[in-house]
């Protein structure tokens, strides 16, 4: 008599995080590595406030006070120069093959890509309170009470949250780890055509519509007041608005494309 084997069981879907948390620790784990990416980072948006505070500030704001006015931008110029890199390491691992292997094993979609977002923060977050802590050096001096501080960490934590998952969707449609350092070099443009670092009624009235329609002025001004106690007006709604909305794109596109294109590779 011939006997049949019975099938084999599929494999039970990894319940709660706990694919989550071993994909954070193997991104905290790459990051450890790649010290040079973390400490680049760091020094690019230091350097950056430096040049400007003493190079160009004497000439935007003869009275010194340019600092406080510029290191609002400079700290969304470091989580974007830290985010950035989400991009490379996702193409990477793309390019390397392991998304195919990570698409065999019953785990979300979603689990892969917060890993990388989720060590993008912490990392992120670390490097913001290195530039704060140089920008207090060079004469950044923020009138914002313990509410005040609450409020600036909990709104560059949301961007960080927010510009790091739409990094690491870029990082999965971009073609090669290169073609994902062009693309993000697009967005990191976007703060110079903001009010990080000149009002925006000092713009040509052309570019003056572009600067006020887009998301990171309102982030800025809504930092700006709750550090240095300019008025708020409207911006924290739309800068909360404007992170959520993005962030929401960004998941579900980043879902789907490792669904749709890891699964070609």
């Amino acid at each position: 008599m011939t006997t049949i084997a019975p099938a084999p069981a599929l494999r039970p879907r990894i319940s709660g995080l706990t694919a989550e948390s071993v994909f954070v620790g193997r991104s905290l784990l790459h990051s450890l590595r790649d010290g040079e990416s973390l400490l680049m980072a760091i020094m690019l948006p230091v350097l950056l406030m430096v040049l400007f505070t003493y190079v160009f500030g004497g000439a935007i704001d003869p009275s010194g006070g340019y600092v406080n006015y510029v290191v609002p931008g400079i700290i969304l110029l470091c989580a974007g120069f830290g985010a950035a890199s989400t991009a490379v390491y996702v193409a990477n691992d793309m390019k390397a093959g392991i998304i195919d292997r990570f698409r065999t094993m019953p785990l979300r979609a979603s689990a892969v890509l917060t890993g990388h977002v989720v060590a993008s923060l912490l990392r992120n977050l670390l490097a913001t309170a290195v530039v704060i802590g140089v920008a207090l050096l060079v004469g950044f001096r923020p009138t914002a009470d313990v509410w005040g501080w609450i409020g600036a960490v909990g709104l560059i934590a949301l961007y960080i949250l927010t510009i790091t998952y739409l990094f690491a969707a870029i990082g999965l449609a971009a073609g090669s780890p290169e073609a994902a350092n062009g693309y993000g070099f697009i967005i990191l443009f976007l703060p110079y055509l903001s009010s990080a670092f000149v009002p925006v009624t000092t713009m040509p009235e052309w570019l003056q519509w572009v600067a006020e329609n887009q998301p990171v002025t309102p982030i800025i001004e809504a930092l700006r007041s709750l550090l240095m106690g300019t008025p708020m007006g409207d911006a924290g709604w739309w800068a909360i608005g404007w992170c959520l909305a993005i962030l929401a794109v960004s998941f579900v596109w980043g879902g789907w494309l490792f669904r749709r294109k890891a699964g070609r590779r």
